[in-house]
């Protein structure tokens, strides 16, 4: 396969460029910052629809929709519109108890009638990791005001990812986000991830899903049930574990045992949410409903910073039901910001009207049959996808399943031939990432599929 012809346009000089990047490299840290892989970096200067264009004028596909955030596309005018509108009417306002806003009453009300039927009220944060943060503490909240503070540590995943702060970072189950920083927080513990290609039991009586559900079970027993307030999982694991798609009797069975223990169940529906798999949130797939849902990224599709934590009736009770001096001592000055709420009822309009969650579930039924043939490849070993969430995992050895060793920088090498074939996505673990934005054209999936397939035998050789 040829490489993609790219868009020449600029007329920027690369002395300009080097400028630049000589004030990024000074003064600006990076997420996940080291300047070993900040040698030669796309400068982003536009974006429209599905394509982003950098510094030099060169067009790309966008693989992944910014960093999982950019549903209905880039360049929306009506969102700017709106976030305009609201900035001349109202550009901040604070949410505290004794304040509101319109936009925020409104958008709370209307995801009210989107999430799962249980959910009763909504509190809005800036992000994924706040809410994160926000989730944890209000489980350990709602215990505590039942009289029982004890109950307080957190169960999640290995090769979950659920954010960077304090709290967030401990829930993550990626080592290397804690690793460097210090221990991690008290009351977090992780158990093994559902992860179908990977998992191993002995067990001969359950089926793999009911058997990796089997082991939150033993760690609140292992624990004492007295002591766990609650359970977070991603319903598909994405930015840390490369998109891992849980068996279907994995999450009703996680229903089961946090029922029969008295543990909440919280759904980090970051990425998953505003239906990037398919359905508006993902544990309907499974049908099964959480006690607390988050959300963040696709709320806005990237045009402002908003996220949120949604709670059952049963919490949103107890909240309300404490006495003044032990309230819910919890806020951030820019929750229920007005533009972003704002900005997300009309986002969340484009997405109804456009039927963009119907959409999601049909192209990535065909992104996933155009994938699906690249597990001939020699050192592809599995192929996953649910909705426009799609991963690609490679291997060394496919019959061993053995991976790639780290210092053979195949994540690296296959990134860097992605885009040079014009698709700019993420590689996590040896495994491509795919969840391009919504609107993606349907002509696009045959061409994605493409430069796939040329970027894994460009660098592994078959």
């Amino acid at each position: 396969m040829s490489k993609p012809l790219l868009f020449s346009t600029s007329v920027q000089h690369q002395d300009e460029k080097s400028a630049m990047l000589q004030k990024d490299r000074r003064h600006l840290i990076h997420p996940q910052h080291h300047p070993q892989d900040h040698l030669d970096p796309q400068i982003w200067v536009s974006g429209e629809g599905v394509r982003l264009t950098n510094l030099e004028g060169e067009s790309f596909l966008d693989g992944l929709s910014g960093m999982w955030n950019v549903y209905v596309g880039h360049g929306r005018q009506e969102l700017v519109d709106v976030a305009a509108s609201q900035l001349k009417t109202l550009a901040f306002a604070t949410a505290y108890a004794g304040s509101s806003n319109q936009p925020a009453i409104e958008l709370a009300t209307t995801l009210q009638r989107l999430v799962y039927k249980n959910i009763e009220a909504f509190y809005f944060t800036l992000g994924g990791s706040d809410a994160t943060d926000t989730s944890v503490r209000t489980a350990r909240f709602y215990w505590g005001a039942q009289g029982r503070p004890e109950k307080f540590k957190v169960i999640a995943r290995r090769l979950s990812y659920h954010g960077s702060t304090i709290g967030a970072a401990a829930a993550t189950g990626v080592e290397e986000f804690s690793a460097v920083f210090g221990p991690r927080a008290n009351g977090f513990l992780h158990i093994d991830s559902p992860y179908p290609y990977r998992f191993t039991t002995t067990r001969r009586d359950v089926s793999p899903g009911v058997a990796a559900a089997d082991l939150l079970e033993e760690a609140i027993l292992r624990e004492g049930p007295e002591s766990v307030a609650a359970f977070i999982a991603e319903p598909v694991q994405g930015g840390g574990g490369g998109i891992i798609i849980p068996p279907p009797d994995y999450f009703p069975r996680i229903r089961e045992i946090c029922d029969r223990y008295d543990v909440l169940l919280i759904s980090d529906e970051v990425i998953t949410g505003f239906g990037r798999t398919g359905r508006w949130f993902a544990l309907e797939h499974w049908g099964v409903e959480p006690d607390i849902v988050q959300f963040a990224k696709g709320i806005t599709s990237g045009y402002f910073p908003l996220g949120g934590v949604g709670v059952s009736k049963a919490i949103k009770e107890v909240m309300d039901s404490v006495e003044p001096a032990r309230r819910w001592m919890h806020g951030y000055t820019c929750s229920a910001h007005p533009v972003g709420c704002a900005v997300a009822l009309a986002n969340i309009r484009i997405l109804e009207e456009e039927s963009l969650v119907e959409r999601s579930a049909i192209l990535g039924a065909r992104l996933l049959e155009q994938l699906r043939p690249l597990s001939e490849l020699t050192h592809v070993g599995e192929v996953r996808g649910l909705g426009l969430l799609a991963g690609v995992e490679l291997v060394e050895d496919r019959a061993s399943k053995q991976r790639y060793a780290e210092s053979a920088g195949i994540g690296r090498k296959v990134k860097e031939e992605l885009l040079s074939l014009g698709l700019c996505t993420r590689v996590v673990d040896d495994i491509i990432c795919l969840a391009p934005p919504l609107v993606l054209p349907e002509e696009e999936i045959e061409r994605i599929a493409l430069i796939v397939r040329q970027a894994i035998i460009n660098v592994t050789g078959s």
